[in-house]
């Protein structure tokens, strides 16, 4: 079994490639001032490694490694498979993608490249072989870095017959699969598989410039096709490196809001360690952010992950990108680490003086010295992570909530078509996300592969696709004394995007104790009032689902409409256990209420902290010490709670025991309780 990182890695993407070797001494002066002590290099050398096909040139990065290897820094090594040479393109066109439209991409970009090209395999299969067998087994070496931020579709021909071979795998006959996409809709019933058609605007398009169509079946096959043949040539690197070093630490990084294109939870299985690159925007609320890194953490098993890439200034890319005001970059770095991170990595070490992402921000920016307010800060958080870095590393949360994000029930509700067109399925989880967050109950962000017994409330908001096994241990989890709570637009498609018959939410009707009957479509700026039955009157908003109670009992009745009196929100007991469901889209009040009304139901959920709804709290174990992180992520002071102020926790950057109450603007707090 491979080992986790033994260190904090604190640095990030570096390229000195585009600098002479004079500058490299420079910066590797500049770098341990700041206490940086790794850099992420290669990641888009593959030009400069390959100038032929027939022609490799190690030297550069030959130099580069020795350099700081020397130097005493960690080395995350990536395979510069991201992005193809130019040569490449004009020798092999068929290893461009083909867009939506049907055209064919040439040279340029990244992403660009056809995950079933035979070139494009072949090709990057050949230069990690050559990597691998020349610094694999350097121990300045500690992770390598696959490709980069993956995603994207391609349509192509070798795409076309490897996703008809892939459907033949699945479906093994033309009659199963016409069955599972229901293909006598509009009498598009196949008889050979070289009548199936990728997905594309002249076909079967239902939507603009995306992967849908007019089959709910065949696009949500083809987004997992696409991410599987993405994933082969992850896995395809991979074995390769451990071919030559079977210990190595290989992973790659994922990144997006989060990316559509992947399904993280399968990725997952595969990394050694997960990966992500963070950018919140200036107006990203910090419950968003902490919900991406509370998501990514949840990939493996809450396994500490590594900030790969943030950024310590400014972002380029980003319509707005105001400064980061004094202590923001600490502060947001930190974020990660108490929400699980075990390193801190930024885009970009050294500032690029051309082309895209030239005013991206850097620790060594354009002015190239160490007197910059960003190098001084850079530097300062580099002394306070050496502070808790023994204490932080491989540090463990352990939360009793969790809510559910799948990406095959996100791309399910894609192709919802009708109803209501604001449907957001990662808004709607976002939203009860925010809500625990405010009340300082921490939750882990799950798969529905996860084991469910760890935790004593769940909540799936529009688990849309359920399928017959997720009924089931569902329906086993609540038995056995779980608590589980879902919405609307939840078990009513199964896995090929069927409905359920019999009426919603299909085989979670027992487990919940109710059927549902019909759903109407509430009209932008309309919502319909519902009235809890010992509580406060709150607002439906989006749509509003007419429930029939069977063993359950209503919670809540909507208080306007037709359905005026009829139950808005339910609970059911079943076995041991406790269900809910929610029939509306419940304004901030109403979830707040209901969360007020779980906590008294489910003894687990006490929160870290009283009050305090603008500081992001949360807890680490390390052996049996726990570590609570206080960060005020706004321009304005904010009060510490009073929980904290009792002389019994003691400040690990500070070294001085809590006593002040005031919170000052983007100001940390890493707690250690005394006794």
């Amino acid at each position: 079994m491979k080992s986790l990182l033994n260190d904090l890695l604190y640095g990030g993407d570096y390229n000195p490639e585009q600098w002479s070797p004079k500058t490299w001494d420079q910066d590797l002066t500049f770098f341990q001032a700041a206490n940086i002590n790794s850099i992420t290099i290669n990641v888009f050398s593959w030009a400069l490694l390959q100038p032929t096909e027939e022609y490799y040139d190690f030297s550069t990065l030959d130099q580069i490694i020795k350099k700081y290897a020397a130097a005493g820094f960690k080395i995350v090594l990536a395979t510069a498979t991201a992005a193809m040479p130019a040569w490449m393109f004009k020798k092999y066109p068929e290893v461009a993608r083909v867009d939506y439209q049907g055209r064919r991409h040439v040279f340029g970009q990244r992403h660009n490249f056809c995950p079933n090209s035979p070139n494009y395999q072949r090709l990057s299969q050949k230069l990690v072989e050559q990597l691998a067998q020349r610094y694999a087994k350097n121990p300045a070496i500690v992770v390598w870095h696959i490709n980069n931020e993956y995603g994207g579709y391609c349509y192509c021909q070798n795409c076309q017959i490897a996703f008809r071979q892939w459907l033949k795998d699945k479906y093994q006959t033309t009659e199963r699969l016409n069955r599972a996409w229901n293909l006598n809709f509009w009498g598009h019933t196949i008889y050979n598989w070289d009548e199936i058609v990728v997905p594309n605007e002249l076909g079967d398009a239902f939507g603009p410039e995306n992967t849908a169509t007019a089959v709910g079946g065949l696009s949500l096959d083809y987004q997992r096709f696409q991410s599987e043949s993405l994933l082969k040539l992850f896995i395809n690197e991979k074995k390769i490196i451990e071919k030559s070093n079977p210990r190595a630490l290989i992973t790659t990084n994922f990144h997006g809001t989060p990316n559509p294109a992947l399904d993280y939870h399968q990725w997952a299985k595969y990394q050694d360690v997960i990966a992500y690159d963070s950018y919140p925007a200036y107006d990203t609320p910090a419950y968003q952010t902490a919900f991406l890194y509370d998501l990514i953490r949840g990939l493996k098993n809450n396994q500490p992950f590594m900030l790969m890439e943030s950024t310590p200034s400014q972002v380029n890319w980003q319509a707005y990108s105001p400064l980061k005001r004094p202590g923001q970059l600490a502060a947001q770095e930190l974020q990660a680490v108490a929400h699980g991170a075990d390193t801190v990595q930024y885009f970009q070490l050294r500032q690029s003086l051309g082309s895209q992402e030239k005013f991206h921000g850097a620790v060594i920016s354009h002015a190239n010295t160490d007197q910059t307010r960003v190098f001084k800060e850079v530097s300062h958080l580099g002394q306070d992570l050496k502070k808790i870095a023994s204490k932080i590393l491989h540090a463990q949360i352990k939360n009793q909530i969790a809510i559910v994000f799948d990406w095959q029930n996100w791309w399910a509700c894609q192709h919802i078509a009708g109803i209501t067109q604001d449907l957001d399925y990662q808004k709607t989880v976002l939203t009860y996300y925010q809500a625990f967050y405010q009340q300082h109950l921490p939750v882990d962000v799950i798969g529905v592969d996860a084991d469910f017994s760890q935790y004593k409330l769940i909540v799936a908001p529009v688990l849309h696709l359920v399928t017959s096994g997720l009924a089931q241990k569902i329906g086993d989890y609540v038995a056995n004394g779980g608590h589980f709570l879902t919405t609307y637009f939840s078990g009513l498609v199964n896995k090929t995007d069927q409905v359920y018959a019999g009426g919603y939410p299909g085989p979670l009707k027992k487990v919940l104790g109710i059927w549902v009957e019909e759903t109407d479509a509430l009209l932008p700026n309309h919502d319909c009032p519902i009235k809890f039955t010992a509580g406060p009157r709150i607002k439906g908003t989006l749509v509003c689902d007419l429930i029939h109670l069977k063993k359950a009992s209503s919670l809540a009745n909507y208080a306007a409409e037709f359905y005026q009196g009829t139950p808005a929100i339910t609970e059911n007991h079943y076995g041991q256990g406790t269900s809910w469901y929610v029939g509306s889209q419940l304004d901030t009040a109403g979830i707040s209420y209901l969360i007020e009304y779980l906590k008294q139901h489910v003894s687990a959920l006490v929160p870290l902290a009283a009050a305090a709804k603008e500081l992001d709290i949360t807890v680490r174990y390390h052996e049996k010490q726990k570590y609570f992180f206080i960060l005020n992520l706004s321009n304005s002071v904010q009060q510490l709670p009073s929980t904290f102020l009792n002389g019994n926790f003691k400040d690990l950057l500070s070294s001085k025991i809590v006593t002040k109450s005031a919170l000052p603007a983007w100001k940390v707090l890493i707690l250690q309780q005394l006794n």
